[in-house]
């Protein structure tokens, strides 16, 4: 009973449960494992992107080595054809100081507006970068000195788009970082003051000391030591040569950052800002401002070329700047030396003639522009030069930007004399420079392709633009003998064929002539644009097209028959290279300047090996040179070779050439063993000389033709004779006898006896009169004048 009573007793009792847990105590630890497993993961996170960024993954990285021991490397050396070292790629000219050359407080200008905890922080500093985050950049940025010296690594300019420009600022962390562990804070301060580029080829601070105020480093005075402090902020906007104003008042701000960091005392900073600012300017010509600058430009591109083919097929890198490698150009030093001789002397007397003719015009160097047309030509060029990007980039206002363009500043303005020093607006400057004439000559051996002669422009430093491959402008008639080859090509003619030089219409447009019946060779002679029409409208433009393309042309030609008067945009590069093929039998050869290129130890890493191209019969070829003959024997160039003093008696082929309005003048002449092209113009179509006498190519292009190869003949170590002669093909004949085509198996359409066999064109009337009866006004009274045609009619 007892035992069942207990048992019943025990039914209902219930055992004790555990403590339940504090619900906040709970959700407080998760909170607390949350942040921790976020702040391991953002740790990891960041060292991660750190890793990706400094092996390279996230973008290629500056190499921090290059900065140790500048000297280890090797530039790379260019040898002509008749082995004389033409020049160097290499980096650029410095004279680098040591800390001890630079003065203190040129360091404390350097560390009171740039980076205040230079000496605490190990690359990075987080107080100035959020900071920075905080005011927007309104009172400082978060870049270190250590970082801005990262950021002189980096080639490129900081990208607008903001991821790229986000990792681009984790490589100059990574870089900064990197550059804290290698060396010492007084070496960092050193490397950027030697490798900051202070504009006008001031490379570096010791430079730059001496190119504006013609002192060494060691030298200068606080003042001046606060100018170059607050160049690094904006080295064109904060230029003491460019904007001396606002150069003194950013100096100033430099200045006061120095009093409120006690770097000076208060008499010091007084006695600093009423201080002006006084240069003394010293320029120095950098070694690539001369006429090789701009083979150099081109010939660098072709090698970069052929070093990522050798990575590609190597794996093996190298950089032209520093593995010393050994490029053998085709070049020969004397020709280089010649066609720059050549143009200096000729453009000397052009540009005098051309003054002349602007002196006092309201509206010079432009013909035929109103102020609002020339005033947009101005506003184009301020918006390509580096001055205005600059500003622009910095968020000036256009307004602001326009006033900075307009004040007078000190500056060297280019003269067929020399460089001079002048006080003018950056506006009129170039304005000024507008005016100068620009010039450009190829010269090759046709049947190698060996480029013997580049001269891209008339000076470097103040024209960076290369007229030989890159420049493109209408080519004038020196267009016409591709049409000419067509025809004889496609319809059998030869150079005493007949064709009406009537004056030329179709729909509107219309072409005066001097009527008759021209021989082809006369026609292009005279440089008769009726029958140069005639011709193509014959062979079909697309037949013309498809010759310059054989010829090497790449350039967009226009369908529409003024193209057979020049109306493309062509380069020097492929018109030398289009003519060469008459002189080589009908093969065509790409031009080539490089010949061989070899790395430090003498193995070729490239050679170029000329591969010719058949495009036409040589037969064919050499009725071209035949035709072209009489260019210069009797035709648009004779005269001027003439007044040069070159003999009837020397073989030249050769094609003058005028554009609209005489913004371009041509010449392309072929002798035996060298063609060579010419091209005179301005920058601007718009400049140009009034009148086609002064105007035409004979006058403005040909002269440099003539007196390089003067030069050329007289040397008898080139062995390039004025008495060589062109080899006829030996199946060659003219077919003048009897008016008919090569036929015998050379032409397409052998046999034919006449021109009206071909087609029927319109009826010759002797000058006499034109299509609707009446009598017609020979406006070509001077045939070398007759290229002149509006192409946009």
């Amino acid at each position: 009973m007892e035992e069942n009573k207990q048992n019943t007793g025990n039914k209902g009792k219930t055992f004790p449960l555990p403590p339940k847990k504090n619900a906040k105590n709970s959700a407080w630890k998760r909170w607390v494992k949350f942040i921790w497993i976020g702040f391991i993961a953002v740790v990891l996170g960041i060292s991660g992107l750190f890793f990706a960024v400094s092996q390279g993954f996230l973008g290629e990285m500056p190499d921090v080595k290059e900065l140790e021991n500048p000297d280890i490397y090797v530039a790379s050396q260019i040898y002509s054809s008749d082995g004389v070292l033409l020049g160097k790629f290499e980096k650029e000219k410095t004279q680098p100081v040591t800390y001890k050359d630079l003065p203190p407080h040129l360091i404390y200008a350097l560390q009171a507006k740039e980076d205040e905890r230079f000496k605490e922080h190990s690359g990075i500093d987080l107080k100035s970068i959020l900071r920075a985050i905080r005011y927007g950049g309104d009172r400082g940025g978060g870049s270190t000195i250590t970082q801005q010296l990262a950021k002189l690594l980096f080639t490129k300019e900081p990208s607008k788009n903001p991821v790229k420009r986000a990792i681009q600022k984790l490589k100059e962390w990574v870089v900064a970082v990197s550059l804290e562990k290698r060396y010492t804070k007084e070496e960092i301060i050193t490397l950027y003051f030697n490798k900051f580029d202070f504009t006008y080829n001031a490379n570096g601070i010791e430079m730059a000391s001496k190119i504006y105020f013609n002192k060494s480093t060691s030298q200068l005075t606080l003042p001046e030591a606060a100018v170059f402090v607050s160049m690094l902020e904006a080295p064109i906007a904060n230029n003491p040569l460019r904007n001396p104003d606002r150069a003194k008042r950013r100096r100033d701000v430099v200045l006061s950052q120095m009093l409120e960091t006690g770097y000076v005392d208060q008499a010091t900073y007084d006695k600093a800002v009423a201080t002006p600012i006084s240069t003394d300017y010293r320029p120095i010509k950098n070694i690539t401002d001369d006429y090789s600058a701009y083979y150099k430009f081109y010939l660098k591109k072709e090698i970069d070329s052929y070093l990522v083919d050798y990575e590609k097929e190597t794996g093996k890198k190298l950089n032209l700047f520093k593995d010393g490698l050994k490029i053998y150009v085709t070049l020969d030093s004397k020709m280089q030396k010649y066609a720059e001789e050549s143009i200096k002397e000729h453009l000397t007397d052009l540009q005098k003639r051309f003054d002349a003719e602007q002196r006092g015009r309201k509206n010079r160097p432009f013909y035929y522009l109103n102020d609002q047309q020339a005033n947009k030509v101005m506003m184009q060029a301020v918006k390509r030069t580096g001055r205005y990007k600059q500003l622009s980039n910095a968020g000036v206002s256009e307004d602001s930007i326009m006033m900075e363009f307009k004040k007078p500043v000190k500056m060297s303005r280019f003269t067929w004399a020399g460089e001079e020093e002048v006080e003018m607006s950056p506006w009129d400057s170039i304005r000024y420079h507008k005016q100068i004439a620009q010039a450009g000559l190829m010269s090759m051996v046709p049947g190698t392709g060996e480029i013997k002669a580049w001269v891209g422009g008339i000076d470097w430093q103040h024209f960076q633009y290369d007229h030989i491959k890159q420049g493109k402008r209408q080519v004038g008639s020196t267009f016409k003998p591709f049409v000419y080859a067509t025809a004889i090509m496609k319809l059998g003619l030869t150079p005493c064929s007949t064709i009406s030089n009537a004056s030329f219409n179709k729909g509107s447009y219309h072409v005066p002539g001097r009527g008759g019946m021209l021989t082809l060779k006369d026609a292009l002679a005279h440089s008769q644009n009726p029958v140069a029409l005639r011709l193509a409208e014959m062979t079909g433009t697309q037949s013309v097209i498809q010759t310059a393309r054989d010829l090497g042309v790449t350039e967009e030609i226009s369908t529409s028959l003024p193209m057979a008067l020049g109306a493309s945009d062509i380069t020097i590069y492929e018109m030398v290279g289009a003519y060469s093929t008459f002189a080589n039998y009908g093969n065509y050869n790409k031009p080539e300047m490089i010949w061989r290129i070899e790395d430090v130890n003498g193995r070729v890493i490239k050679e170029v090996i000329s591969e010719p191209k058949e495009v036409m019969n040589p037969n064919y070829a050499y009725t071209m040179i035949e035709l072209m003959k009489g260019v210069a024997q009797y035709g648009t160039a004779s005269g001027e070779l003439g007044r040069k003093g070159i003999p009837k008696t020397v073989e030249i082929a050769g094609k003058t050439g005028t554009t609209q309005n005489n913004s371009d003048g041509w010449f392309m002449g072929i002798t035996p063993k060298l063609a060579t092209g010419a091209w005179v113009g301005w920058e601007d179509r718009a400049t140009h000389f009034l009148g086609t006498g002064e105007g035409q190519g004979a006058k403005m292009a040909l002269p440099i033709w003539a007196i390089f190869m003067k030069k050329v003949w007289a040397d008898k170590s080139l062995k390039i004779s004025p008495d060589d002669k062109f080899v006829k093909p030996l199946e060659w004949k003219d077919g003048c006898s009897n008016l008919q085509g090569l036929g015998g198996g050379y032409g397409d359409d052998g046999g034919l006896q006449t021109i009206d066999d071909l087609k029927n064109p319109r009826p010759a009337d002797n000058g006499s009169k034109n299509n609707s009866g009446k009598k017609e006004e020979n406006v070509n009274e001077h045939l070398n004048t007759s290229e002149d045609i509006d192409f946009n009619k």
